[in-house]
């Protein structure tokens, strides 16, 4: 039997375990990439942890999410960074550069590596045919000291993509289309690889898309196949010598299979307040829109940008729209400058925002009370545009743009061409905003007032005794633990701080409650923790007191990150349990270094009442538990961790 192209890669960059699925392998990361909201925190912990040299072969550090600068903090975080890269040898892209995926895509991607990020939507890069995951920031730093990366072996999805998109379905319905067939938990544990005649009639940055939301099917990473078209996007970046041919052999065994149909896929939507909300946008047609935004690392593209533009040509948007553009990367918005697009999307009455993620994390663009913001972009989590009234849909550009024009959500998108664009032969280059250094470790570091000393935790005590803190629903993100806006992400370097804010969109009496019942445990259903690899959503409950999580399910990279600051991941061996659970309730846990340190299944108590839990985790990973977090299993480990 043959074998697929992620095992391909994967058997060429293990380092230790094997690959039956959930066992915990550790893999050679060849790249590491972190933005500016995590990036402070991935950063502290080099410091903490301190290497004598950087571990992988290309390392970048890029400052994209927090830009808009209304006080000190946000640069004070550049420059801290900045400093850190100095000090390590890490290139630096500085503001305005653009987003990290789009920019990483067009110039460090290569067929075959492996790439770590911390975000949860580096596998983005997995269009170039690369393994490229999102972590949180300890896992950056680990993989930045150690070169290498632990995870559990995955299943491997075959998408098998047939037959040819018909104008204008477009590579966002492609993903909208799985998202709606297997919702947000429909990729967890997996790693999802295309192929099929419909995979090569895709564009680079078409493939790019479907890549960067599988982070929204909970997708440990998603991967294509190189070919011609791959080709091409690298001899217009000007780096035709990266190219490889990678495909999986023609009868490589894979652990799940689903066959798409390309030229089926209609114009889709995705509904307030998840991505999985889809349907077919012919079937809401007709909603007021208040505010257009077409950009994010999931649609900001040339081609994606120069189609929206090719739509508003000679148009002008709805008197009642505020339209407003991202582009992906300063490279895009150079070229779109010269060839005229740029200026038919001011003509038609385009906002042109700085290059970077801006309104798709909240950093600026909220819409208004209770309005309806049409976006391209990757998440419509309730409140994460910095409006909690407000309704966020996801879509196309093609749609985006049409319904700038019209005022309303329509699947009316006119006939375009962007041809009418001259692309030249060589993508103009965006080195001014690169700096490449080489280590100096006698750079001192620059570290401003809000940037805050890294909280550690305690070993645990040999016998826990919890109260019930918290008690939520399914699909809790991180944005709901950790809010992310422009009021909250300045802040991303004092845990401190940003802990009075967590889960208060939920239930605002949180933290307050959880210090006053300290030690806390927070209940939850299924999938919690969703969304962004933000540590801090791990970081500011440990901070107030939280030692264990007992839910339904987990995502993964909030697992992880639960793993890393010393809290517990516990799931209901019976899910009804979930029902008889009380605000305050008492919780005990008994013999720690025996069911943390080696069982799956053991009991635990709710007032007096044994209840029966998982630990579903490797042995790595109860050691670090038993350590109470990552840092101090570091320190216990020595230079063998």
């Amino acid at each position: 039997m043959g074998k697929s192209l992620t095992l391909k890669i994967i058997e060429k960059k293990i380092i230790s375990g094997d690959l039956s699925p959930t066992n915990e392998i550790a893999i050679k990361i060849d790249q590491t990439l972190t933005q500016d909201s995590t990036g402070t925190m991935a950063y502290l912990q080099l410091m903490r942890i301190n290497p004598s040299e950087i571990k992988v072969k290309n390392a970048l550090a890029y400052v994209d999410h927090n830009m808009l600068q209304t006080g000190f903090e946000n640069m004070d975080d550049h420059e801290f960074i900045r400093s850190i890269c100095k000090k390590y040898g890490i290139t630096y892209s500085k503001p305005g550069n653009g987003v990290c995926h789009q920019l990483h895509l067009e110039n460090f991607s290569k067929p075959g590596e492996t790439l770590l990020g911390s975000d949860s939507h580096t596998p983005t890069c997995g269009a170039m045919g690369m393994i490229a995951i999102g972590a949180g920031g300890l896992d950056i730093a680990t993989a930045l000291s150690t070169g290498k990366y632990y995870f559990k072996a995955p299943h491997i999805l075959n998408i098998k993509l047939e037959g040819e998109l018909i104008p204008p379905a477009s590579a966002k319905d492609v993903i909208l289309f799985i998202l709606k067939e297997y919702g947000v938990k429909g990729g967890i544990g997996k790693i999802i690889e295309y192929t099929g005649s419909g995979a090569s009639s895709l564009s680079l940055t078409q493939r790019a898309t479907i890549c960067n939301m599988g982070a929204e099917l909970g997708a440990t990473t998603s991967i294509f196949e190189t070919d011609e078209k791959t080709y091409e996007y690298l001899d217009f970046q000007g780096r035709s010598e990266d190219f490889i041919k990678l495909k999986a052999d023609v009868d490589a065994k894979y652990d799940q299979f689903i066959s798409v149909d390309l030229s089926s896929i209609k114009p889709m939507i995705a509904k307030p307040h998840n991505p999985d909300n889809v349907y077919e946008i012919a079937n809401i047609n007709g909603i007021k829109v208040n505010q257009v935004a077409i950009g994010s690392c999931t649609n900001s593209s040339y081609e994606d940008l120069t189609k929206a533009a090719a739509i508003l040509k000679n148009k002008k948007v709805s008197e009642h729209v505020s339209l407003v553009i991202a582009p992906g990367s300063s490279s895009i918005l150079s070229m779109l400058a010269k060839n005229g697009a740029l200026c038919d999307l001011i003509d038609a009455g385009a906002r042109i925002l700085e290059c970077g993620c801006g309104p798709c994390i909240g950093m600026g663009q909220a819409p208004n009370t209770n309005g309806v913001s049409l976006r391209t972009f990757n998440r419509n989590f309730k409140g994460r545009s910095g409006t909690d009234s407000a309704d966020i849909y996801l879509v196309s550009p093609e749609v985006a743009a049409a319904s700038a024009l019209k005022g309303y959500i329509t699947k009316d998108v006119p006939v375009f061409d962007i041809g009418i664009y001259k692309k030249p032969s060589l993508a103009m280059q965006n080195s001014g905003f690169f700096i490449r250094n080489i280590a100096d470790k006698n750079q001192k570091i620059i570290i401003g007032p809000n940037i805050k000393e890294l909280p550690v935790q305690s070993i645990p005590n040999e016998n826990l005794e919890f109260n019930t803190v918290f008690i939520g629903g399914d699909n809790i993100s991180t944005d709901d633990i950790t809010p992310s806006d422009s009021k909250m992400l300045p802040f991303r370097s004092n845990i401190e701080y940003l802990s009075s804010f967590c889960l208060t969109r939920i239930d605002e009496d949180f933290p307050k409650r959880a210090k006053n019942n300290n030690p806390g445990l927070i209940v939850a259903g299924e999938n919690y923790g969703q969304g962004s690899s933000r540590e801090h959503a791990a970081l500011t409950p440990a901070f107030l007191g939280i030692k264990a999580v007992l839910v339904k399910s987990f995502a993964r990279i909030h697992k992880s990150n639960l793993i890393n600051n010393g809290i517990i991941p516990l799931t209901f061996e019976n899910p009804s349990d979930y029902e008889h659970i009380k605000m305050l309730d008492k919780i005990k846990l008994s013999d720690i270094s025996i069911n943390i340190g080696s069982k799956d299944s053991f009991q635990i108590t709710i007032n007096e009442i044994p209840t029966k839990v998982r630990l579903e985790i490797s042995q790595r990973e109860r050691d670090i538990l038993l350590q109470g977090g990552f840092l101090n299993y570091i320190s216990m480990k020595g230079e063998n961790y």
